[in-house]
């Protein structure tokens, strides 16, 4: 055996330590983080990412919100709720233990909530058209939610955050096409004889209109609510610094120009007659009040982003399985790590698919999802995680602002759970499992 060189000793030594510090990388690696969330995104990928999150099908409720609110309340609370936006900074602000056994869990049931709230709303668009085509049909809402999850089960091998980029793209114009098509069909239909009269008083005795408010804050929270905040900024590529804002920037334009118009034009017309899903108020008794060929055409555009959407709710999923089932040390396309990919995926798209064919409540469940998940995420918690970090004075108009804050919405969650699943009973005694509406 030869002697080695001092500077050969030196190489060996420094390569050796190299090798350690690997291995203990590759123990520490988190295959979730590794293989579903790379970071090699743009500011301008961010901001499709971002768009898909927030600007998505379940704006189409919000006339329906407006039902419970009227037009002052209803439009206040807008523009409230687009003001305040959650950021997930529970893991360095209150520890570890905070950020995985609370933030972590609600973020990750919310958003695998709306993965089961976009198979059903997908299922009932492709019904809508199927009602349309064929009035007589004997197929039923649960057989187009299965046909639906089939397509989700295919978009759910993708296999990480970055590589639905194309896609969001897509998403993005998506969601002006289908919120142009529902603003311009609601104008259409309340400018002609054909729509209902216009009543904007608010329905029921005052029980009802109180949990009214709450439902209509929960929708209201749902729909602006952003869960995965975190996961879309860990797919920038270094340095991160100034594309979470511009992404922001792209994503807010787009949602005051979607918001503001399908709400506004959508209850003008319709009133206290808005219905969940307002494309749903589009059809009066089976005869639809536009061409048949534009409701095709909403609806369509609808679905289409909706797939998306769930795509991108799905992720915080993938990263929890692929933590479980992933090995980081094999590669990514490794026979070890495809097959139990696709397994989990599939499973955990299944199981939402039939949790959306057994209750089909899309309103309730949007508004359910948002007491829950969206309104302490998005109103609770950054003041409380602002106290903690800027650490104000107890004596400044500011800390006790945030605490006003944090105690009024929390209640308003607890209140607004409570009139959710109070609303969920009560359709019930309409509804049955896997229901045909």
């Amino acid at each position: 055996m030869g002697t080695l060189l001092p500077s050969s000793i030196e190489e060996h030594e420094k390569s050796e330590k190299q090798n350690i510090s690997i291995r203990i990388q590759q123990k520490d690696v988190d295959a979730g983080a590794l293989f579903v969330l790379k970071s090699k995104g743009s500011w301008v990928h961010c901001g499709y990412h971002l768009t898909t999150s927030i600007v998505a099908a379940p704006l189409l409720s919000l006339p329906y919100a407006f039902t419970f609110l009227g037009w002052t309340a209803g439009i206040f609370f807008l523009v409230i709720a687009a003001m305040l936006r959650f950021r997930d900074m529970a893991r360095d602000i209150l520890g570890p233990k905070w950020g995985r056994y609370f933030v972590g869990p609600i973020q990750f049931a919310l958003c695998y909530g709306v993965v089961v709230a976009c198979i059903l709303l997908g299922g009932q668009c492709m019904k809508a058209i199927y009602v349309l085509s064929n009035p007589n049909g004997s197929m039923k809402l649960y057989e187009f939610v299965i046909i639906f999850g089939c397509f989700m089960l295919i978009l759910a091998q993708i296999p990480s955050f970055h590589s639905l980029r194309h896609i969001n793209l897509v998403s993005l114009v998506l969601c002006l096409l289908y919120s142009a098509c529902a603003a311009a069909g609601s104008i259409y239909i309340g400018n002609s004889s054909k729509g209902p009269e216009k009543n904007y008083t608010l329905k029921g005795d005052t029980e009802n209109r109180v949990f009214g408010i709450f439902n209509a804050l929960s929708i209201i929270a749902t729909t602006y609510g952003n869960g995965i905040i975190p996961e879309i900024q860990a797919t920038l590529a270094p340095p991160v610094k100034g594309k979470m804002f511009k992404g922001l920037s792209v994503c807010y334009t787009i949602v005051i120009v979607t918001f503001f118009t399908v709400t506004i034009s959508g209850y003008w017309a319709f009133g206290n007659e808005s219905q969940g899903l307002i494309l749903s108020n589009f059809v009066d008794n089976g005869k639809p009040l536009l061409p048949k060929w534009f409701v095709y055409m909403s609806n369509v555009f609808t679905i289409a982003q909706l797939s998306a959407v769930g795509a991108v709710y799905l992720q915080p999923t993938n990263e929890v399985l692929e933590q479980i089932f992933g090995d980081p040390k094999s590669p990514e396309f490794s026979t070890r790590n495809v097959i139990p990919r696709v397994i989990s995926r599939s499973l955990a798209i299944t199981i939402a698919t039939v949790i959306a064919a057994m209750l089909p409540f899309f309103g309730d469940i949007n508004s359910l999802i948002g007491a829950f998940g969206f309104m302490p995420l998005d109103f609770v918690l950054p003041v409380i995680f602002y106290n903690l970090t800027f650490k104000p004075s107890k004596r400044s108009p500011i800390f006790w602002l945030n605490v006003s804050i944090a105690v009024v919405f929390s209640t308003l969650g607890a209140i607004a759970a409570i009139a959710a699943v109070r609303q969920i009973v009560l359709d019930a005694k309409n509804y049955k499992l896997f229901a045909n509406v």
